[in-house]
């Protein structure tokens, strides 16, 4: 019999039944008078999320990638310089959209396993003193890698250089899980998606811009239609869309935002936290590597995990999920068949985890791993247990 699969992926998450309930619905009139009661508070409720007081949120039937292109279409102009650091798959991603729609695109290469380049960031910003730079990029939570970066430390090389660039952040795999501070860190713009910490299935690119970033689309000259702000912003300040919206998504969208403020968001993060951690102790445990070089570059919501080199990582997810119905997140690029991953965002806790870490334990050593059945689990026991008390304190 073939049970559903444990989701152990960096995205989409598990969908919590409450989130499910509340999409399970009959198809409704998007431009009834009653729509803008659901619609208006979501618009309101974003802004908490994103932590910000000013910023603009946007919701687009689409996914993170569509979002990248909304910010960048909507305030800069073809031809324009900017800077954007490449350290993992997604980062790669998006500084070849970059050059694809036609932006001057310094891209700094940074290894895979770090982070977002702070000290050469704030070289090259303060080096530009006719300010060519339009836009400065970052990924906040590289997924392939599990690495996170420090937002706030771009923020201080920009101010440091005295430099007026927009700074723009793709945070698909961090908002709603690790802490993010639109106002506070000066961000221009802000990207995710629905299938991360919001706990939804994809299909809603979530994005939010500042005043600053609302004053360049003014004379932004870049084509656009679909991903246009003026439709949106003409018809979101009453509560509808330009065009047919993901109603069920947005039901979905009222139920997730209820769970993470009955939560509170940073018992979220620090759950995200927890349960993460428990993890990096079952990797040590077993004598493994994070492709996260550093502690400071770990990220909270994602696993990537070095497999020693007589194993093939494509074969261990594999065996997961053929014979434990477990799934995994394979490495990415560069990264395939040396690592795999271990998701831990959205609606998890400890016992989902140390489930995960078993089944891992049984693929690993059904591929040729030389690890001790329960080590992993019993190292991530052990963290969870002598935590538990403070997080019952945090929640």
């Amino acid at each position: 019999m073939r049970y559903h699969p444990g989701l152990f992926i960096p995205g989409p998450t598990n969908v919590p039944d409450a989130v499910r309930r509340a999409m399970n619905l009959p198809q409704e009139d998007m431009r009834s008078p009653d729509f803008p009661k659901l619609t208006l508070p979501l618009f309101a409720d974003l802004k908490k999320v994103f932590k910000t007081e000013t910023g603009q949120p946007f919701i687009y039937p689409s996914s993170g990638t569509g979002g990248w292109e909304a910010v960048l279409t909507n305030t800069l102009n073809p031809g324009d310089k900017v800077l954007i650091s490449s350290f993992g798959q997604f980062s790669l991603l998006w500084a070849d959209m970059c050059q694809r729609l036609g932006f001057e695109t310094e891209v700094v290469e940074v290894e895979w396993g770090e982070g977002v380049p702070v000290e050469r960031f704030e070289q090259i910003l303060s080096a530009d003193k006719s300010h060519k730079i339009r836009a400065v990029l970052t990924t906040q939570n590289e997924t392939a890698t599990g690495v996170t970066s420090d937002i706030a430390g771009v923020r201080k090389a920009l101010d440091a250089a005295g430099h007026p660039a927009l700074l723009y952040v793709d945070g698909v795999s961090s908002v709603a899980s690790i802490d993010f501070r639109m106002d506070e860190w000066g961000v221009d713009g802000i990207v995710s998606g629905s299938q991360k910490g919001f706990m939804l299935p994809t299909g809603l690119a979530i994005i939010c811009v500042s005043q600053k970033a609302m004053e360049a689309h003014k004379s932004s000259k870049f084509p656009r239609c679909f991903f246009s702000f003026e439709d949106m912003l003409r018809t979101n300040k009453d509560g509808y869309f330009p065009y047919t919206p993901a109603t069920t998504l947005l039901r979905g969208l009222r139920a997730s935002l209820d769970l993470l403020f009955e939560e509170g968001l940073e018992n979220v993060f620090a759950r995200h936290h927890h349960v993460a951690e428990g993890v990096r102790r079952a990797v040590d445990a077993w004598g493994f590597k994070l492709v996260a070089k550093e502690p400071k570059w770990h990220s909270d919501t994602v696993s990537a995990i070095w497999v020693p080199s007589n194993v093939d990582a494509v074969q261990v997810i594999r065996r997961a999920f053929d014979r434990y119905q477990v799934s995994f997140g394979s490495g990415l690029n560069k990264l395939n068949g040396k690592v795999f991953r271990i998701g831990h965002l959205g609606a998890t806790n400890e016992l989902m985890l140390l489930g995960a870490v078993a089944a891992a334990e049984m693929a690993l050593v059904d591929c040729g791993a030389e690890i001790e059945f329960g080590s992993g689990v019993a190292a991530a026991q052990a963290y969870y247990g002598s935590r538990r008390n403070d997080l019952a304190k945090a929640a």
